[in-house]
This record gives C-alpha cells, structure tokens and sequence, in this order.
C-alpha cells in the first residue's frame, strides 16, 4: 500500500523538489547562505505561494459553489422536514433522489468545497516526505541532490534543525518556535472559519442543518491543528502555516467584495458602497463655500417681482366724453 502511494506521489515529490530547489537557487543567487535555515524557510515559503497560486481558480470554484450551498439550504432543510422521521428503505430512497435532483438542478456539489484541500494533501504529503527523508539522510528522486539534502538536513534556524519536531526533540528552540507555530496555525485556522460563520452566512442558511456543521468546524480544525502540529517537522510547518495565512488573506478579500446575499458580510459591504456613493457625489458638487456664496448673493440681490397694471389704451371719442363729464 505504501509503495502504491509513494508510486502516486513520486511526480508530485519531483515537482515539488523542483520548485524547492528553484527557489533555493534564486535566493542564493542574491546573496543568502546557501546552508542557513533562514534560506530554506523562504524557500518553502515561495514554494507554498506558488502552490497556493495555481490554487486561485479551483478556490474561486470552491466560494462559488459555497454559496449555490448556502442558496438551497432552505431548499435542502424542507427535503429533510419532509421525510423527517421516515426511516423505511423507500422514504429514504425518495430523500436522496429529491437531494440529487436540487443539486443536479442548482448545479451544486457538496464535495466541492473540500477540492482545494484535497489537492493539496498530496503536496503536503511529498514535502513531508522529502523532509523525512533529509532526517533520515536519504537524497532527492530528482533535483534535490545529496548536497542539497545534506544542506537540507543540517540547516537550523535559530538553533533549531527544520527537520525537528515538537515531539522528538530536546532542543528548547525546536519547542518554542514549533509550540509558537502550533499557536498560530491553530488561531488562523479558527479565524478563517469564525468569519466564514459570522459573516457570511445569510439568516436562512445560519437556520439550517449546514450552519450547525459549519460551526462545528469551527471547533474541530483548530483542534486537529493542536494536536497534529507536534508531529510535524518545522519544515512542513511553515509550509502549513503560510498556507494557513494565504486562505485567511483570500477568504477576507472575497468575504469583503464578493459576499453572500443576505449576510452580514454582503449589509456592510451595502453600507460601504453607499457611504461611497454619498462621498463622490459630495466632491462632485464643487467647492462647497463658493456654492454657498452663490446661493447667498442670488438670494439677496434678486429683486422680488413687482406686477403693475398696465393701462389701456383710450380712444378719442372716449376719451371726449371722458372729459365732458369731468367738467
């Protein structure tokens, strides 16, 4: 089984090893240590962005099928009211063809939303065996090489070798700066789910089933974090980390433009655009003394209308006999 994995995983691992080495390159091009830890974290850094990059089209799937979910949860809660109770075999054949039928005609996909994860356990798994195989001394299957392993291997950052972890380790820096990184993946983890929750989540889907399992999330990952991190190598930790900070970063920007329908998030961003629209209007009206001079002096100097009876015209004869009885 294992060997059927590492079959699967060994063009991932090559690639991987490729941008590692690739980064390693360019950083030691501009002058950093070829050896210092220092250059390997940012290496594995850049390899994350990288990763995380190709990423962006399969995330911005990933946003929009959240929100067809969040759509029909109303939809998908009168399905399950509906045969509520119901556990015979045809009730709940019936259930999930109603089920496939909302998704097929919303053309929503429940698993969708764990896609960019799952692509991204097989690059977390190659980069943890190539730091595995630093701490066991093995080389590279591609470009990382035998001095580039052994330099992968021995490098520390602060005193603490990267291919440390919390757990085997009696080095006090290996145990601060993992249990430091432990805090921190945990607290991402728990502030990128906390805003998803709170803010973008319309009232009709925090009503349903789904917003129960969301917020039981909220508790859970950060959770698996805690306790898998101390296992972890300090390697794929900063990989781990930096990935963590990119989906918090990307959830935000799309939460603040892009919101649910609804939600809290979609209310300020409402207001935001408003408040906007009343400050571009505000400097489109000029300078706003000169304005108020102008309204000032038209007030002031316009002369009011004075309506006068004009007199007519009086012929002669008329105006003879006028005369005659003025005498």
């Amino acid at each position: 089984m294992l060997d059927f994995i590492g079959t699967i995983l060994w063009p991932i691992r090559w690639v991987v090893e490729a941008i590692l080495v690739g980064w390693h390159y360019v950083l030691t091009s501009v002058g950093l240590d070829a050896d210092a830890g220092v250059t390997w974290v940012l290496s594995i850094v850049l390899l994350t962005i990288v990763v995380r990059v190709c990423l962006i089209p399969i995330f911005v799937r990933q946003i929009k099928n959240q929100r067809r979910m969040m759509e029909v949860a109303p939809q998908l809660k009168k399905i399950q009211d509906k045969y509520k109770g119901k556990k015979d075999q045809f009730s709940r054949e019936a259930m999930s063809r109603e089920t496939m039928a909302l998704y097929k005609e919303t053309g929503t996909n429940p698993l969708s939303s764990c896609l960019p994860l799952l692509i991204q356990m097989p690059v977390f798994f190659s980069l943890y065996t190539v730091l595995h195989n630093a701490q066991l001394d093995k080389v590279g299957i591609g470009l990382l090489n035998r001095d580039l392993s052994n330099a992968f291997a021995t490098s520390t950052l602060f005193g603490a070798p990267l291919k440390e972890t919390f757990t085997n380790s009696d080095v006090i820096s290996v145990k601060i700066i993992a249990g430091a990184m432990i805090v921190l993946m945990t607290a991402s983890q728990f502030f990128t789910q906390l805003q998803l929750t709170t803010k973008n989540m319309s009232p009709e889907t925090k009503a349903s089933p789904m917003y129960k399992q969301q917020k039981m999330l909220l508790y859970v990952l950060p959770l698996v974090f805690l306790f898998s991190g101390l296992s972890f190598p300090l390697g794929v930790m900063f990989y781990w980390l930096t990935s963590n900070f990119w989906t918090m970063g990307q959830q935000y920007v799309v939460i603040r433009n892009s919101p649910t329908p609804g939600s809290d998030a979609a209310l300020a961003r409402e207001a935001r655009l408003a408040k906007r629209q009343q400050d571009r209007e505000a400097r489109g009206k000029g300078n706003p003394l000169k304005s108020l001079t102008e309204i000032t002096v038209t007030e002031i100097e316009t002369p009011k209308r004075v309506t006068t009876q004009r007199s007519q015209p009086v012929g002669k004869a008329r105006s003879k006999k006028q005369n005659g009885q003025a005498r």
